[in-house]
């Protein structure tokens, strides 16, 4: 089964290149061109991974999708999007689990998304095994379930800037 991405940026240039690159990388890629957008998608489907923007409507946009994305049952890898870098300080408190700077070669884009499904998957393995040990409630603060990937993408076979 293909692992399903959520792509929100108000830049359709940006949506389409990504999702093509996601595509051909063979991952199953949905858009949305506004945080409202985005956290609607949210609510109707399940994803493994949210891939936001960080300025859109305004430039708090990115961080309503973040909170949505975290406040989902099915708890999604999450990354920030932004051609504005912040400091790991700043970007980690908007609860996202990595920071995407654009623009980047496709080829160092899909090594950090497949790193991030990875060990995100590898938090909720462990948070699984340490709910099944005790009776409390699982926290997941910044990570969320990602369905385990049944094929790895394939490598890009040629660096493009996204």
């Amino acid at each position: 089964m293909k692992r399903r991405i959520l792509l929100v940026d108000d830049e359709i240039t940006v949506l389409l290149t990504l999702k093509a690159v996601l595509e051909i990388s063979g991952f199953d890629v949905e858009t949305a061109a506004s945080a409202k957008e985005g956290k609607s998608k949210l609510l109707k489907r399940e994803y493994d991974m949210i891939i936001t923007d960080m300025r859109m409507e305004n430039d708090a946009s990115g961080i309503e999708v973040i909170r949505a994305a975290r406040t989902a049952s099915y708890h999604p890898a999450v990354a920030l999007l932004t051609a504005f870098p912040l400091s790991d300080e700043d970007w980690q408190t908007t609860g996202a689990d990595k920071m995407l700077i654009k623009p980047m070669q496709t080829r160092i884009l899909l090594q950090q998304i497949e790193k991030l499904l990875t060990t995100h998957q590898a938090k909720l393995a462990k948070l699984a095994g340490a709910k099944n040990d005790s009776a409390e409630p699982l926290e997941l603060a910044a990570a969320g379930p990602v369905k385990a990937a049944k094929k790895k993408a394939a490598p890009a076979k040629k660096a493009a800037k996204v």
